[in-house]
Order: C-alpha cells, then sequence, then structure tokens
C-alpha cells in the first residue's frame, strides 16, 4: 500500500502479522527452534531468533502488535486539505518571487506561519510522501519563454540554416583504413 493510500499496514495485514507472531510463541513454547519456526511460516531465521528473544523477555504479550507504527500527524484532515492547496497555489503567492520552486525548508515556514505547527525538514518530506507528493527535478526554462515563437523558428528559420545531408556512399568504420572507392 501507498503511503499517498493510507500509509504503512492495513489493520489486517498487522493482525495477520501478530497471528504468526503468537502462532510461532506456540512453537517455542513445544521446545522449536529458531530453523524450524523459520521454516514453517517462512521467515528468515534471525526474525525468528528476534522473536524467541522477544518471547522469553515478555512471553506472548510481547509479541502483540503495537498498532500502527510512525508519529501522529501535527495537522488535522482539513489542515492537511488546505495546506494542498496552498502549495497548489505556488510559492510566488506566498512571497517567493526569486524562484517557483517550492523547497522543504519553505514548506516548513509555510506551515509554521499558517498553522503554528512546527515541522522539521525531514518531516516535512515524510509529510509531504504521505499526501502523494514527490520530488521533482525543475525544468530550466525562462518564466518569459514564449513557446510559439520558438515552434514558429523550429519550423522555418531552423530548416534553412541545416545544411543538407550528403548522399549515401559506402564507408567504412575503421578510422586507419579508409574505404576504397
Amino acid at each position: 500500500m501507498r503511503y499517498a493510500d493510507g500509509g504503512g499496514l492495513t489493520a489486517q495485514a498487522r493482525a495477520r502479522r501478530e497471528r504468526v507472531r503468537l502462532q510461532a510463541a506456540d512453537l517455542f513454547a513445544q521446545g522449536a527452534t529458531d530453523a524450524e519456526v523459520a521454516a514453517e511460516f517462512r521467515i528468515s531465521r534471525m526474525s525468528a531468533n528476534r522473536w524467541r528473544r522477544t518471547w522469553q523477555a515478555g512471553g506472548r504479550q510481547a509479541l502483540m502488535s503495537k498498532g500502527p507504527g510512525g508519529e501522529v500527524c501535527k495537522l488535522s484532515g482539513a489542515q492537511l486539505e488546505d495546506l494542498q492547496n496552498a502549495l497548489g497555489k505556488g510559492p510566488a503567492t506566498y512571497g517567493w518571487d526569486e524562484d517557483q520552486r517550492w523547497t522543504l525548508a519553505r514548506i516548513a515556514e509555510l506551515i509554521r506561519e499558517r498553522f503554528g505547527v512546527s515541522y522539521t525538514v525531514s518531516g516535512v518530506c515524510y509529510l509531504l510522501h504521505r499526501l502523494g507528493w514527490s520530488w521533482q527535478a525543475p525544468t530550466r526554462r525562462a518564466v518569459e519563454r514564449n513557446e510559439e515563437a520558438i515552434a514558429a523558428w523550429r519550423d522555418e528559420d531552423w530548416l534553412e540554416g541545416k545544411a543538407q545531408r550528403r548522399a549515401w556512399t559506402p564507408g567504412s568504420a575503421s578510422r586507419t583504413r579508409p574505404v576504397k572507392a
């Protein structure tokens, strides 16, 4: 599941993994080795060993799921929607006229000013991925670029300046032995 779709494991997937760990605990209680548990549940021996140590330290309760991982989002659903709308308007709307790019630092500043919530740069990166945004390489084009003028130049003037291609003649790939005609 993608983070933009809710992220991480679903409740059903967490419950299924928890059932597997608890079944492994039952096998450990019966005296099964790490290799036997790993083969039974098709997991690595390292995972089986980690489960065994957890089970020995805290019993079956230690192998129970602790719920979804990760930090709880500091913004509400309405604030996240408002943030997406604000990002869609572009950085010039909020005073960054020098270039038309959102940076993580700018977004962190926007969140701090709009919602009074402080995010680190890496926290903004995680937040944007959770919202379905991704890093984009900017195209290096001038704001004043005129696409119609470029297309007209390409169709009319550029072809006149290009030299005609030579007619085909037999040649050689070798630089040391030119072909004899």
